[in-house]
């Protein structure tokens, strides 16, 4: 007898191909028939009207500590993922020294915004090493699967001590202890080594993660131990990824780009690195991806992860990027309760305060308005949340039409839906005023969907919905430019991810293949508003985005989520190392 079968669905099966109506069965987590099912279950669904694909594999999260308290790894678990990678840009938690934990918190909470309050609270420090860490996930109550990444800032830092927070550069005993710590971790199942050197990427005392300016002898020494044992992926932020907010050297991705293409035909390892549109470089995307095709000639194996929509900040009265936070009238009561503070805001002497000419002398996000440039670079979200508005929809062109000025605009929609609506600030990836050059991206070989950072950036940024909007806007919805087929959008996040890491056992509907799957009310299938909670261990806040559509996640056989709503069950588990079928 089967332990589940979904019934008259229409699967999608992964590879791309042509969906197809049909039944799926399954015992002890593997598919055993995919067609016309006859036999007995202890489970069925019906999946009439419904599709049923695999379960998603996300590859760029930061779930590293939550993956010990939360088995579901919320919000992405909302939004179908079943197998997540963590570990991620050179952060972690592992391996860490007693005396390192409050560094390593400091430098998560910088680089990925997760209250370091949470952090404290959650994580049970029952390992030092990296492989004891992979036996702490090991015992973890998981009900997605899980697999990480070595991450550089942690080793430097446990190999080099001050010398290694500070950036100071490795000597070759420190490059050989830092590999044999890396060695260790693969060896033990870690799926590849992250790194970072984009200076968008600092720990909570300002100072850039440990491995930034890491020189190619250190980068090399450790990047060869990935070839000696032949596994594992080499994944990094590179210096230009985020457009090094601050900096002026445009040309950086294009000189990051040259080693990675030499480390990976060195050590036959695949090389992945975070790319991001940016408006001082718009079209440079398009001459990375080219490097990338090209230095296959040369027996390289490089590949962009990219984010399909805009990797934006969101604002309003719940996040911690207002841009009133430079406003002294706004100071007085940034603290109080939403429902109150919403009740300050409508009084009008308070808004003609706020409205009014005082500034403080902050920067960031309060001093954002006063640029014009950035008043067209945000855009009020909505329910259902809009993540392709057009430029007339922009806080500037708003203004321009009602004769009002920006922040007036911006001021009022704030307070819409008393307080909990938000605005989209498009920092990267939209520098067209659309998202036609991810249509390319989605169609090239070389470049991935990815850097939802799930887990991360919890008080601005929620793009952990990735999954959903590639299926919702790129595959039903999108208006203003060329969409993609839902075999297409499917498969891009199913088998096109998990064979980056080798994870040959997933992300394809056939018999052989694990039991991970989704079943999707297409139709109906939508994102909500993301809204701000305060779930966290310790009551820290975070911004979480649910989604309408999903009846079942399922992992292994067993059903995890239903209908939105979190089950019982916890058959994930930790993945060691790269999976065949």
């Amino acid at each position: 007898m089967n332990d589940l079968v979904i019934r008259g669905g229409k699967i999608v099966d992964g590879t791309g191909k042509e969906s197809f109506n049909g039944d799926i069965a399954m015992k002890d987590g593997v598919i055993t028939e995919v067609g016309q099912v006859s036999g007995e279950a202890r489970e069925e669904i019906n999946a009439d009207g419904r599709l049923v694909t695999p379960g998603f594999v996300d590859i760029h999260t930061h779930y590293d500590a939550q993956a010990t308290w939360d088995p579901h790894l919320l919000p992405s678990g909302w939004h179908g993922v079943t197998t997540a990678v963590v570990g991620n840009c050179g952060v972690g938690f592992a391996p860490a020294r007693p005396d390192q934990h409050q560094m390593l918190i400091e430098l998560m909470e910088g680089v990925e915004d997760i209250p370091g309050a949470a952090l404290s609270e959650g994580i049970k420090w029952d390992w030092e090493t990296f492989p004891q860490y992979l036996e702490a996930l090991e015992r973890s109550p998981l009900a997605v699967d899980v697999g990480t990444h070595v991450p550089h800032g942690p080793v430097r830092t446990y190999v080099m001590g001050e010398r290694g927070a500070r950036n100071e550069a490795a000597t070759a005993q420190d490059i050989s202890e830092m590999a044999a710590i890396v060695k260790q971790g693969i060896q033990a199942g870690a799926l590849g080594f992250s790194t970072s050197r984009t200076m968008g990427h600092k720990a909570k005392d300002g100072e850039p993660v440990p491995g930034t300016f890491a020189a190619e002898d250190e980068l090399f020494g450790i990047g060869r131990t990935l070839g000696e044992l032949d596994q594992g992926v080499f994944e990094l932020a590179g210096a230009g990824a985020a457009g090094d907010v601050g900096g002026d050297d445009i040309d950086s991705a294009l000189k990051e780009i040259e080693w990675m293409e030499r480390l990976s035909a060195e050590i036959n390892r695949p090389v992945s690195f975070a790319m991001l549109q940016f408006d001082s470089a718009p079209n440079q995307w398009r001459e990375l991806v080219e490097i990338c095709h090209k230095g296959q000639e040369k027996g390289a194996d490089v590949m962009a992860q990219f984010a399909p929509r805009p990797f934006g900040i969101l604002t309003g009265h719940q996040t911690e990027a207002n841009q009133f936070l430079n406003r002294p009238a706004y100071i007085e009561i940034k603290d109080l309760p939403l429902a109150e503070r919403v009740k300050r805001l409508k009084d009008a002497d308070v808004r003609a305060r706020i409205l009014g000419p005082e500034r403080d002398d902050s920067e960031g996000f309060g001093s954002m308005l006063d640029n014009e440039a950035m008043q067209k670079k945000i855009f009020p979200l909505g329910d259902p949340p809009d993540y392709e508005p057009a430029p007339e929809q922009s806080i500037w062109a708003i203004a321009q039409r009602e004769g009002k000025k920006a922040d007036e605009v911006l001021y009022d929609y704030m307070l819409q839906d008393e307080g909990k609506e938000l605005l989209l600030l498009t920092f990267f990836n939209y520098s067209d005023g659309n998202l036609d050059p991810f249509h390319e991206l989605l169609n090239d070989d070389r470049a991935v969907v990815s850097l939802g950072d799930g887990g991360a950036h919890c008080g601005v940024i929620c793009d952990a919905s990735l999954q959903t909007f590639m299926l919702t806007h790129w595959a039903r919805d999108r208006k203003r430019g060329p969409t993609v087929s839902v075999e297409h959008a499917v498969h891009s996040m199913t088998q096109d991810t998990a064979r980056v890491y080798g994870l040959l056992d997933r992300g394809v509907i056939a018999p052989g293949y694990k039991a991970d799957f989704n079943v999707i009310d297409f139709e109906n299938l939508s994102l909500r508003r993301p809204e701000m909670a305060y779930d966290l261990p310790a009551g820290a806040r975070r911004l979480l985005q649910k989604s309408r559509g999903y009846d079942a996640t399922i992992v292994s056989g067993e059903v995890v989520m239903r209908d939105g709503e979190a089950t019982s069950a916890r058959p994930g588990r930790l993945i060691r190392g790269a999976q065949s079928v």
